[in-house]
């Protein structure tokens, strides 16, 4: 499938989870069992699921930060599920180039959401640096940030 293609898998899910808030769980496995996944992909996918889920309130900060009074409830849920991948990829991910992670974004913005939703998602990524993560609040990576990482064999991006 593919870096791109997974990371797009991950956005339709982060997008799907924020709409359906119910069976989390199965919506996941459901959404991992793809036949066309491979295990790489799956592993990709899982981890920005679960990377995203733990820092969901940090990344909304980190939004809000650089959204320019946009507040989280006010923005596409389309635009905050890929603004969350991009950030989580920025701030957590070594093995994703901080250029792959928002030239990634912006291309899904342009692909799911309206006209203006690239350069808005351009604008907000360019700003967002790895100090925001200790700023919006101290934390350790976690068990799927290392597990990440350790994938840099799979850095794949097109």
């Amino acid at each position: 499938m593919g870096r791109r293609a997974s990371r797009e898998a991950a956005m339709k899910l982060l997008y799907q989870l924020e709409i359906q808030k119910s069976d989390r769980s199965e919506q996941i496995e459901t959404a991992l069992h793809d036949e066309n996944l491979t295990d790489s992909d799956r592993k990709y996918i899982r981890g920005i699921i679960d990377g995203v889920s733990e820092r969901v309130a940090l990344l909304d900060r980190v939004i809000e930060k650089y959204a320019m009074g946009w507040k989280i409830n006010r923005l596409s849920k389309v635009d905050l599920s890929i603004l969350r991948i991009g950030i989580y990829e920025i701030l957590y991910r070594e093995d994703i180039p901080f250029s792959v992670s928002v030239n990634e974004a912006v291309e899904l913005a342009k692909k799911y959401s309206n006209e203006d939703a690239g350069a808005f998602v351009n604008g907000l990524l360019a700003k967002v640096t790895k100090n925001d993560a200790e700023e919006a609040a101290p934390e350790t990576s976690g068990p799927a940030d290392k597990a990440a990482t350790s994938e840099a064999a799979d850095t794949s991006d097109k």
